[in-house]
This record gives structure tokens, sequence and C-alpha cells, in this order.
């Protein structure tokens, strides 16, 4: 079988993309960390850290720069991974970014503001 030229994997297309565009690698983790509050969708947020890790210096630098040994890094990063607090700061604070907290919404909240904005309108 004959190599495609030119083709290109999603996932490296993906990592040079955060690589590229800082804004987009921030807006993409921030929207995949969402996910690590559901256990059946955390491989998505762990993914998604790693693709950033490797856009920024690559998983065997942030490892070492972290402070953490590479084989640690892959597999708390893998989709059964279950990183420690102290990764994860470690991963973020090596690619620059730090954890942060927000506020959740709940459903009810959503509600009722989506209720007052209707009540507004009328």
């Amino acid at each position: 079988m004959s190599k495609l030229v030119g083709v290109v994997s999603h996932h490296e297309r993906e990592v040079e993309e955060l690589r590229e565009d800082r804004e987009f690698a921030v807006e993409y983790l921030l929207a995949a960390m969402e996910s690590l509050d559901n256990p059946e969708e955390r491989a998505g947020g762990l993914i998604a850290l790693r693709a950033v890790a490797e856009a920024y210096g690559g998983l065997g630098a942030v490892a070492a720069q972290a402070g953490i040994s590479r084989e640690s890094l892959y597999r708390a990063l893998s989709p059964k991974g279950n990183p420690t607090l102290k990764t994860l700061v470690a991963v973020l604070k090596t690619v620059g970014l730090r954890l942060t907290v927000t506020p959740i919404e709940t459903v009810s909240t959503k509600r009722r503001a989506k209720t007052n904005k209707s009540a507004v309108a009328a």
C-alpha cells in the first residue's frame, strides 16, 4: 500500500493549529476542561491537554520542565489517565496557563434567566 502524499493526520493538524493560535488553544482547553466534570467524558479533557502539551514543546519537554517523568505524563494524559492536581498544575504552568475556577451555571439558573428575558421582551 502506498503512502498518500500531502496527507496529514487529524491529530497532527490539530496540534499544528493549537501551536499557531494561542487564543484557540486556550478556548480549546476551556471547552475540554468542562468534560473533566463528567467521568464518562473525562478522557476528552485529558486528551485535549495532551494535544496542547504536544503543541507547546512536546510531551518529553513538557514532562521535563514540569518535573514529571515522560512515562508518568503519557499515562496521566491518556484516555484512562487520572492525573493528580500537582500534575495538572505543573503541565498547565509549563505551557503558560493556570487552573482557574468559575461558577457552575445550573439548569434552573439557565431556565430562570431565559424566563426573565422572555418576560422583559413581552
